[in-house]
């Protein structure tokens, strides 16, 4: 029963959430804040920032909306160049290849050798 009220309550949360730091970043437009920034400019926790991040980013998309781009020195921010989505996508997709190799070295190789069935993953 739990579970169905977490679930329930998951989703008008992350408008909630999407709702103040979209507002937050409207504010500070053109420039963008860092999430220490968020946090105090929202009053969320940064669990809660991130979630909200998440949400702008997924209706963003399926509304065809600005979207919501992060950069080292400037932190979140919604641009309207489209030069700085495609910056921030190349970015993000670089990141994933790094992100599976940790996976296999540092989880399932471990995991398959300790247990005698494969010699290594990437070797």
């Amino acid at each position: 029963m739990a579970a169905c009220r977490r679930g329930s309550q998951a989703r008008p949360l992350s408008e909630h959430y999407g709702d103040l730091v979209r507002v937050a970043l409207m504010e500070a437009r053109p420039s963008g804040l860092q999430t220490r920034q968020l946090v105090a400019a929202t009053r969320l926790t940064p669990p809660q920032v991130a979630r909200g991040v998440r949400h702008l980013r997924d209706v963003g998309a399926a509304e065809h909306l600005t979207p919501i781009i992060w950069r080292r020195r400037d932190g979140y921010l919604f641009s309207d160049e489209p030069a700085d989505w495609i910056e921030y996508e190349k970015k993000q997709f670089r990141l994933i290849p790094g992100q599976l190799t940790r996976l296999i070295t540092g989880t399932l190789d471990p995991h398959l050798a300790g247990h005698g069935r494969w010699k290594g993953a990437l070797g």
